[in-house]
């Protein structure tokens, strides 16, 4: 045991208190999720009469579209072929090709029904994310299945699937990358460079591919619904946003994952680059909306409770039924409740047959008027992949040169005329730039400092300091690495040996970097890896209004305050990008030495990876490119060493 006097020694020695830093980004992005959810909140209490919820649908059509990049311009002529086709017993298929922008081709495979007359009931049906697009087994059995009830099925395939795969892997349709999500997400940041997005490209194929339907001679154009599975309900959902003329709507496993909840558990539901719907939490709007704009229109919403554990986010079925239920109450004030239906089932997320069940007795209660109830599903058989091809060999770039979503982005740049605003592009937080002391150490060459500095509220940064000892401080510099502010901090470190040469520098972590890397959320071990890293993060950002690049900018500019004086930057790789807007904006920033990195935005158009999302915004070539910014006091350099970063400072 202690005796008394060791013990008061003990409770009177100096200590280092230090904050839990991985939850400072987790505790932001729930603060500015939650200021999403009350303004959202708001709006939807408001909605009490059929007038005020007529206003909320114009409002979501319209926002929908501004969020996305815009509503396209023009109705291009979608140039529809029959290039083959084949007949089964109770229904025959063309394929085809049509248009949904000039040059830009979508595959499909039109179900014609051979019993009924014409003009039939039609379905417009969407994938998920299956590599090889409409030729997944399940979703031929919802689309054979429809056929034979009487339906004309519209079935194409989505950017980055089956014959529309952009990055075909070596003698292969399908893609090299992991996923169909990369294949969205991929060109999905080259995209929002130029103020598109992967979500506006896929809406308006849905669009034009209703206009091929409403156009087709057999079909009845007031009974068309859409239906889709995954990506494919969530896009059957984005096409209830913007299309009047839909009828009916059944969205299965569909990502309904909220941003502005209550319940957040950061980063947040991001998904691939086509459900991330842009600066969205800003504005109060969130993915349910977009089915506000069918009501009093027929919508079933098919769940898999399993999802909320297994596929999205651990709020998906508890928000979702709270959703359901906002929803539900607009319905019950339109006075058509029983239009509006949530299901859940307990097995896992698929198209699975209770599903496909539950989409034939919608689609013929309200396209067709039958509640009758089928006591099976129609005999399902699943063609081969070639079969279905509306090309010659699978692939709509090698068989017919047609355009991808990355030549759409630099069509796009060609035209942009730059209007610089860049602190409000950014979202520059209000930042403090107070600091508090955590303690002090020595070295051979330096007294290191452990600091704390207040960016925004309840957003703190751990920063070291290290002051010359063996000569007078000359130059300050700012130090950001990739890896956080450890990554230099020991004897044989840039920092100590520049300090050694006379330089006060400053190693400062940066939100979502170093200490500040955040704790891993709560969830199944597989979502909680995949969501703790710097892409989701910066996707949720994005989505909430507060880019990450932005949020690391007003970081710096933070640390720049606390200096109170002039300062230098050196920053390498992925941190050179802050580094640049931060000069940019403040004075007292003299000189930035950058190495690696992006040189430009516009060169990211002609490379196959983007980079980190956390250094993109929407829209950001429609302002500024990097060479822009900071002109005159910017070195860059293949060497990142203490004597390339001496000579920077001229010491």
């Amino acid at each position: 045991m202690l005796h008394r006097r060791e013990l008061l020694k003990l409770l009177l020695a100096p200590r280092v208190e230090y904050r839990d830093y991985s939850r400072v980004l987790p505790d932001f992005m729930a603060r500015i999720a939650r200021e999403a959810y009350l303004r959202r909140r708001s709006a939807l209490d408001r909605l009490t009469t059929p007038s005020a919820i007529e206003a909320r649908q114009r409002w979501v059509r319209e926002t929908f579209w501004r969020l996305v990049g815009g509503q396209p311009a023009e109705r291009s002529p979608l140039a529809i072929r029959i290039t083959g086709g084949f007949e089964r017993s109770g229904y025959r298929v063309q394929n085809l090709i049509y248009e949904s922008m000039p040059g830009f081709y979508i595959p499909a495979n039109l179900f014609i029904p051979k019993q009924g007359q014409p003009p039939y009931p039609a379905v417009l049906f969407q994938m998920g994310h299956s590599l090889n697009g409409k030729a997944s087994p399940l979703y031929q059995y919802c689309c054979q299945g429809l056929a034979q009830l009487g339906f004309v099925v519209l079935a194409f395939d989505p950017m980055g699937q089956g014959e529309r795969t952009y990055y075909p892997a070596k003698g292969s349709n399908l893609t090299r990358f992991d996923s169909a999500d990369t294949e969205h997400t991929v060109p999905g940041k080259q995209l929002l460079l130029t103020g598109l997005t992967s979500t506006q490209i896929q809406t308006w194929d849905a669009v034009r591919s209703f206009d091929v339907l409403a156009g087709h001679p057999l079909v009845d154009p007031k009974r068309i619904g859409t239906t889709g599975n995954s990506g494919g309900g969530t896009l059957s959902m984005f096409l209830a946003a913007v299309e009047p003329r839909l009828a009916c709507v059944s969205a299965a496993c569909p990502n309904t994952d909220t941003f502005a909840g209550l319940n957040f558990n950061s980063p947040g539901p991001a998904d691939d680059a086509e459900q991330n719907i842009l600066d969205s939490g800003s504005v109060g709007f969130d993915r349910w909306d977009t089915l506000y704009a069918m009501a009093p229109k027929p919508v079933q919403i098919l769940v898999s409770a399993k999802d909320a554990f297994g596929t999205y986010s651990p709020g998906y079925i508890l928000n979702g039924r709270a959703e359901f239920a906002d929803l539900q109450r607009v319905y019950r004030t339109l006075g058509r409740e029983r239009n509006v239906e949530w299901l859940e089932s307990p097995i896992p997320h698929g198209l699975s047959y209770n599903l496909r069940m539950s989409i034939y007795r919608w689609m013929r209660l309200h396209l067709q008027g039958l509640s009758n109830p089928l006591s099976s599903e129609p005999s399902v058989q699943p063609e081969a992949d070639a079969t279905l091809y509306a090309t010659a060999s699978g692939n709509v770039v090698r068989d017919l040169g047609g355009l991808t979503p990355i030549a759409i982005a630099r069509q796009k740049a060609k035209n942009i005329a730059k209007r610089t605003a860049i602190a409000r592009l950014l979202r520059v937080g209000t930042f403090s730039g107070t600091f508090t002391s955590k303690g002090t150490a020595d070295s051979r060459a330096a007294r290191i400092e452990a600091v704390e500095i207040l960016s925004e509220p309840d957003v703190y940064l751990p920063v070291w300091i290290f002051r010359p000892k063996l000569v007078a401080s000359k130059v300050t510099l700012i130090i950001l690495e990739p890896g956080g502010r450890n990554s230099q901090w020991n004897e044989d470190s840039h920092c100590q040996q520049l300090a050694a040469r006379g330089v006060t520098v400053w190693a400062p972590d940066l939100r979502g970097i170093g200490d500040l890397l955040p704790e891993y959320p709560r969830h199944n071990p597989r979502y909680a890896r995949d969501n703790q890293s710097d892409e989701a993060y910066a996707w949720s950002s994005l989505v909430l209004g507060r880019p990450m690049l932005g949020q690391r900018v007003t970081d710096l500019l933070a640390v720049v305050r606390a200096i109170q004086g002039p300062v230098q930057i050196a920053a390498r790789g992925s941190m050179s990008v802050p580094a640049l807007f931060a000069a940019e904006l403040a004075s007292a920033i003299q000189n930035v030495f950058v190495s690696g990195g992006p040189k430009s935005y516009r060169e990211l158009l002609d490379a196959e990876d983007a980079g980190p999302t956390a250094n993109l915004i929407f829209g950001v070539l429609e302002h500024v490119d990097l060479p822009d910014l900071a002109v005159g006091r910017v070195q860059r350099s293949s060497e990142w060493s203490t004597d390339a970063l001496a000579s920077f400072v001229n010491v």
